[in-house]
């Protein structure tokens, strides 16, 4: 809503955003980001999604209508001029102190996680920049809603407060490609339901870097799953300004976090003669690619067994289904929605040896996770979406017509809206016979996937880190 005003407001007329006391902050932020630090505001105080009717309507004609008429009577569009706050160059010392002091710093002006920090000194910035090609002003990116733009020479920055090592540097310019995308819509990061950004490496690099993709692969302990996650979630606090502390962006409500890049392990993949998730998104096997989506829900540990590929078919579809199946409802509701099936190299050696293919499993996983209506429309609801309507979305062309064949509020609509959307990543434990399941947050942060462009020496670089 604030982007629209923004756009009214600068072609000259005067607008006031409705906002509840939850999201003020937020607001100020994104109005800076814009641009326009003074875009009036009227504020409902309060959750309006669990006020009575009653309370309803007096905070709207006692506290909302006063502010409503005020802001759009007595506030001068002339006034509102883009804030341009100065900032130290790349190369300027802005503090100098002990290992504890420089972390200290940065903790105090919440430019880290809480977690240790390693202080980003200009020599090891310059030994990130000799894994790159790419010149250090290069702007690879704009990070909204604070807008800074992503060069390389803070690409490396970054890396290395996230305990990066220098040869990562081609993978997180990469990253950066995907999530500055206009698609992925980076601006949206800190919004409610607390969608985190999940990294999916694909390629050579996997080894070339050292990337765990077995047992283990979404816990924390290899240096570059676990360094490269941080590295995201520091870009998206430090460039975009997705901090959760007073007067920040982060509007995540409960949120989650994982602080781990995902690796494919396109070993498995080859030796039971599937493609990787990078084909599937497009690109030859063998490339160099990084994939970043939103994740907003995590379905339990599912462990399947049996030599039929039907039977674990069935059990994901139960499982993983029905934790997508509340979320799916938004989905429908934005047209777009990428749920991601993370399956256990032993699993996926079943489907293959039963002959079946990803798409195989993606239409079963179409054909039989189903919902009622009745229940995507109270879901919907609740989310906040109280206009939303099954008939309305097939009129509107955003959903087929398999989502409003009746007016049943009993009859069952697809859970995953079209099969092709439904992402699969093969790693994890090969000893074990476990899956898992991922949603993500519909227009916000669908996947992106962008190749990593290696420096022309990158075989002699590896080679000598290596040795």
């Amino acid at each position: 809503m604030l982007r629209a005003s923004a756009a009214v407001e600068r072609a000259g007329y005067p607008t006031v955003s409705i906002v509840s006391t939850g999201f003020l902050k937020q607001a100020e932020v994104v109005a800076r980001g814009l641009g326009l630090p003074d875009l009036p505001i009227a504020h409902y105080p309060g959750v309006p999604m669990t006020d009575s009717v009653e309370e309803l309507q007096r905070k709207v004609e006692h506290e909302l209508i006063p502010q409503l008429v005020k802001g759009i009577t007595a506030h001068d569009v002339a006034r509102l001029t883009p804030a341009a706050p100065p900032e130290p160059a790349p190369r300027d010392i802005v503090f100098r102190g002990t290992l504890d002091e420089v972390g200290e710093h940065f903790y105090s002006n919440q430019w880290s996680d809480g977690l240790p920090i390693i202080p980003p000194t200009l020599d090891r910035i310059e030994r990130f920049l000799g894994y790159t090609d790419r010149a250090a002003d290069e702007v690879i990116g704009i990070c909204p809603p604070d807008n800074r733009e992503a060069t390389v020479w803070n690409i490396a920055v970054t890396g290395v407060i996230a305990g990066c090592r220098p040869e990562y540097m081609p993978l997180l310019i990469a990253v950066v490609e995907a999530v500055t995308d206009p698609e992925y819509r980076m601006q949206d990061a800190g919004s409610t339901p607390g969608w985190e950004s999940l990294i999916v490496v694909n390629g050579p690099i996997v080894k070339d870097l050292d990337f765990n993709c077995g047992a283990s692969v979404m816990r924390v302990g290899r240096q570059a799953n676990t360094s490269v996650g941080r590295f995201l979630r520091l870009l998206l606090r430090n460039m975009a300004g997705f901090r959760f502390a007073p007067g920040a962006g982060d509007k995540g409500s409960i949120g989650q976090s994982f602080l781990v890049a995902l690796a494919e392990d396109e070993d498995s993949v080859r030796q039971i003669g599937w493609q990787p998730f990078s084909a599937d998104r497009g690109f030859k096997a063998g490339d160099n690619i990084v994939t970043v989506q939103s994740v907003v829900g995590i379905s339990p540990p599912v462990y399947t067994g049996s030599e039929k590929a039907v039977e674990h078919a069935r059990i994901l579809a139960e499982v993983i289904g029905g934790s997508c199946a509340y979320w799916s409802p938004v989905g429908i509701a934005y047209g777009k929605w990428h749920p991601l099936l993370l399956l256990g190299p032993s699993i996926a050696k079943v489907f293959a040896q039963e002959g079946w293919s990803k798409d195989d499993l993606r239409k079963y996983l179409y054909d039989n996770v189903r919902m009622r209506a009745h229940d995507a429309e109270r879901y919907a609801y609740y989310v906040g979406l109280t206009d939303f309507s099954l008939a309305d979305k097939v009129k509107q062309g955003i959903v087929p017509r398999v989502y409003h064949e009746s007016d049943d509020p009993e009859r069952l609509i697809p859970v995953f809206q079209k099969p092709e959307w439904i992402g699969i990543v093969v790693a994890g434990d090969p000893g074990r016979n476990q899956s898992k399941g991922y949603c993500s947050n519909h227009v916000q942060g669908p996947p992106v996937s962008k190749p990593v462009r290696l420096p022309g020496n990158w075989q002699q670089l590896i080679a000598k880190k290596q040795s």
